[in-house]
């Protein structure tokens, strides 16, 4: 299974690996997409944003495609997938610190520093090689369930439910391990997900990635390959990111819409008249928080010190 690694440069274009990575994403994600049955939301908690005026209803050639950390879910799905295995006891506890400080500053900080990400992927590579998927699988679920089924943003999955509503398919696209990524699509009801995509043979995990992680101009060539394949009109079609490192996915599609954006995004949305959400309240420091790493008294140390560096930098 892979990590985050968002590695590539925030400004070039698609390389031969990312155009690898998109298509088996993209691949990955028809073969596990969930039942049309399932495509319903319940529970919703919380106010339901604005009803918009799209989706169109009827339109099976549209379809809406999700990024998931800080804009379906608060934090990132990779660290709150290791601090599930870490309490399974796959790996010890100085590299839970490791995983805690990662989040840490990835919600302080707001960007998607590539170092940091290299650290994440490649811990996580390490740890699942020679384990079976379908064993990761199973503990996926279990840890959905304890880290991340109350960090879902209410007001992005009611826009979800709109496009389900409508008769339209909905896809996560994120850098997270697409085995992650569609225990989350399925337990929220949602079509299926496109992630990045680890090598496996015989049902176990190598080590290795397909092509490199789901992330910035690979996100947008999975999106292009999943809507050739699935007969989709990308002008009729929608995107959903907080991230300017998804503006290559957000700029293919029709009707771009920028949720919880950074500021990078917040701005390049304005500039082209894109629909916004922001789903935080409180001061932008603080609007998702800090999480606490059960049974890691090393992270208090941990986030002081990202919050001192943060302050310096401001």
């Amino acid at each position: 299974m892979a990590a985050l690694g968002w590695l590539t440069p925030r400004r070039r274009s698609a390389t031969a690996r990312s155009v690898l990575a998109g298509e088996a994403a993209a691949e990955a994600a028809r073969k596990t997409s969930a039942d049309d049955d399932s495509a319903l939301l319940t529970g919703t908690s919380g106010e339901a944003p604005e009803e918009p005026a799209f989706p169109v209803a009827g339109d099976d050639r549209a379809a809406a495609f999700f990024d998931l950390d800080n804009t379906v879910m608060q934090g990132a799905a990779i660290f709150h997938f290791g601090r599930g295995l870490y309490k399974r006891k796959f790996f010890e506890r100085r590299e839970l610190t490791r995983f805690a400080w990662q989040q840490a500053w990835f919600r302080l900080a707001g960007v998607e520093d590539p170092e940091h990400m290299q650290d994440a992927r490649d811990s996580a590579l390490s740890i699942v090689k020679g384990h079976r998927v379908s064993e990761l699988m199973s503990i996926g679920e279990e840890i959905y369930d304890e880290y991340m089924a109350d960090r879902i943003w209410p007001g992005t999955r009611a826009l979800a439910q709109a496009h389900l509503d409508a008769g339209q398919k909905v896809w996560l696209v994120t850098a997270a391990p697409v085995e992650t990524a569609t225990i989350i699509a399925r337990r929220l009801g949602l079509t299926g997900a496109l992630g990045t995509v680890a090598e496996s043979v015989d049902g176990v995990y190598t080590g290795r990635l397909v092509g490199e992680p789901l992330h910035g101009p690979a996100k947008a060539e999975a999106v292009r390959a999943l809507a050739a394949a699935e007969g989709l009109d990308l002008d009729r079609c929608a995107a959903y990111s907080d991230s300017h490192n998804d503006i290559p996915m957000l700029s293919l599609v029709g009707h771009p819409y920028a949720i919880n954006p950074d500021t990078k995004l917040r701005k390049h949305a304005r500039a082209r008249d894109w629909r916004l959400r922001d789903y935080r309240t409180g001061r932008k420091a603080a609007k998702v928080g800090i999480p606490a790493a059960a049974g890691v008294g090393a992270l208090a140390g941990g986030t002081a010190a990202a919050v001192a560096l943060h302050r310096r930098r401001r």
